[in-house]
């Protein structure tokens, strides 16, 4: 299974790089049906349409459309979600979430975890690099985005 986690993850790493390309923070995230369908992609927007309201993981799941559940469905995400997002996936019951780093934020994965969500974390060095990098150079962006001042 992890070698498909690991093609899923790649999807979401080229949203990250895509947000990076555009100004934004590298951060990116696909859903997937379990079997490995990409059902959307997306990536953090949130310097490129001034709104704090587009992470990754919003972005990709306003692009999934409605569906009658999100139980089977896995969430793919370059970083550990922050407790938005985290409460994104509690709420509408995403079975799985897979990450690709969780060192440099780890976000409300143990919540998740506590409340039945499946998640695989993938400790992937590319994301963790991406987002370092970002982050030397930017670090009130990236403060901003984690509500941190």
């Amino acid at each position: 299974m992890n070698e498909l986690y690991e093609k899923m993850l790649a999807v979401a790493l080229d949203e990250a790089r895509l947000g990076l390309a555009e100004g934004g923070i590298p951060i990116g995230a696909a859903i997937f049906t379990r079997a490995g369908e990409l059902v959307s992609r997306g990536h953090n927007c949130r310097v490129q349409q001034g709104d704090p309201s587009v992470h990754a993981e919003t972005d990709a799941f306003r692009r999934a459309g409605r569906q009658r559940s999100y139980r089977n469905l896995v969430m793919v995400t370059t970083l550990a979600p922050c407790w938005y997002c985290s409460g994104l996936v509690r709420q509408f019951r995403i079975g799985t979430i897979v990450v690709g780093d969780s060192h440099t934020f780890l976000g409300g994965l143990d919540w998740l975890r506590e409340n039945g969500v499946e998640v695989v974390d993938l400790d992937n060095r590319e994301c963790r690099e991406l987002l370092a990098g970002y982050i030397t150079a930017n670090p009130e962006v990236w403060n901003e985005d984690i509500g941190e001042e």
